[in-house]
């Protein structure tokens, strides 16, 4: 049985996450958070995740049992992400590799969440939407990548959401995007705001732009309630990722969606694309936050695959970058 040992810390979630052949040992987690109106920056968020990762790797050890000589390799998140705090948890990793005497790899974030996703849900093929703090894409397998069918071609979902309630001062505990769904049950009234679908991508810096405009113009006269435009936040930005996944799958001829990444865990979102899925008679798969949000043990299974395939990553390769776009890793461990 192969075990493998998942460190994540790309944002502001530190997570460490063991992974058994499938099944999840253990996947304890910390989240820096900021005050209201606040976001989170890479020191902060670093020094964050510093202080608080060796208590985190004992927890996860601990639960799951296990004692270092059990694990067969070591995963980490190579990119995309903020820089400060991927080389904090890249260097831990490093050096627990070395002193346990383990082999290293490193991960792409994006599959990480691709590959939880997949083990949680067991979806076949699915026409993937990506949406988190840092990244909007709708994905597909095809030849060995994952492929990339549309995209936001400026910020990415979670941020437009995150932005906004700093605007209106929303606490960000536990996240800003899970208190705006909750304002949002409360909201009736719709507020018209832009709709920006480019094709296959779309575009969420005007319609954010345009609500940091008048955000407090219409709540200081009364036109409409915090909850109001909360409520016609998500349901516009979430009707446009719900048509560039439906024509992803119209194109791929895919029956099944799967949503990952932080944003994929708001129940209106699955419910919206719930009700496309039904109407093409294909199937939704998502998961909770559990594994939707950054943690560690997407990081150890996707690691746990790439091992399996022979893949690994030596010490002088074993650096982070920022930038590292889904469809570039060679999906070697599908057929």
């Amino acid at each position: 049985m192969t075990v493998v040992i998942g460190f994540e810390g790309s944002a502001n979630k530190i997570g460490i996450g063991i992974i058994r052949d499938g099944e999840v040992l253990s996947n304890p987690r910390r989240t820096y958070i900021t005050p209201p109106g606040q976001g989170f920056m890479p020191s902060d968020t670093a020094r964050h995740h510093r202080a608080v990762i060796l208590t985190v790797l004992k927890e996860a050890l601990d639960q799951a049992g296990l004692k270092p000589a059990d694990i067969d390799c070591v995963a980490y998140t190579k990119g995309p992400g903020m820089g400060a705090p991927l080389v904090t948890v890249a260097l831990v990793a490093r050096t627990v590799a070395q002193l346990w005497g383990k082999p290293l790899l490193g991960v792409n974030h994006c599959i990480g969440h691709i590959e939880m996703g997949r083990l949680i849900t067991k979806a076949n093929n699915p026409t993937v939407l990506y949406v988190s703090g840092g990244n909007t894409q709708v994905i597909a397998y095809s030849e060995r990548r994952y492929r990339i069918f549309g995209e936001t071609i400026d910020i990415a979902v979670g941020n437009c959401l995150d932005r906004f309630a700093r605007v209106i001062k929303i606490s960000n505990d536990p996240s800003p995007g899970y208190n705006i769904e909750q304002m949002a049950k409360k909201g009736s009234q719709y507020v018209e705001l832009p709709y920006t679908v480019k094709g296959m991508d779309v575009s969420f810096s005007g319609i954010l732009s345009y609500i940091e405009e008048v955000a407090h113009k219409m709540l200081s006269s009364g036109q409409c309630t915090a909850e109001d435009l909360c409520f016609s936040l998500q349901e516009t930005l979430f009707t446009m990722l719900v048509e560039i996944t439906e024509r992803a799958m119209a194109h791929c001829g895919s029956q099944e969606v799967l949503i990952v990444g932080g944003v994929g865990c708001n129940l209106r979102l699955q419910e919206m694309m719930g009700v496309m899925c039904q109407e093409r008679g294909a199937k939704l798969f998502a998961t909770d936050e559990r594994f939707c949000i950054d943690n560690g043990a997407m990081i150890a299974q996707a690691g746990w695959e790439m091992f399996r395939s022979g893949k690994v990553t030596e010490l002088e390769d074993s650096w982070i970058t920022q930038r590292y776009r889904t469809d570039e890793v060679e999906v070697t461990w599908r057929d």
